[in-house]
């Protein structure tokens, strides 16, 4: 949550320091977590596993394309 006064500072930054700001924070957003990476692997792997076993069924790329399109 941002709160007033960090909101407050941010807005009185020069345009330069709102910029290195800004890189700070997605240079913090690009750092890698190996706790999140390893979930990732481990739910591709059990979906993979899933539909290896028939417990998937797969779905073509114009089905996605007519659903999201609803």
């Amino acid at each position: 949550m941002i709160t007033k006064d960090l909101k407050n500072e941010t807005l009185k930054l020069s345009p330069i320091e709102k910029v290195q700001l800004v890189e700070l924070i997605l240079q913090s957003l690009n750092e890698f977590d190996t706790k999140i990476e390893n979930l990732w692997v481990a739910e591709s792997e059990a979906r993979y596993g899933d539909y290896k076993d028939g417990k998937l069924k797969e779905v073509s790329f114009e089905d996605v394309k007519k659903r999201l399109n609803k």
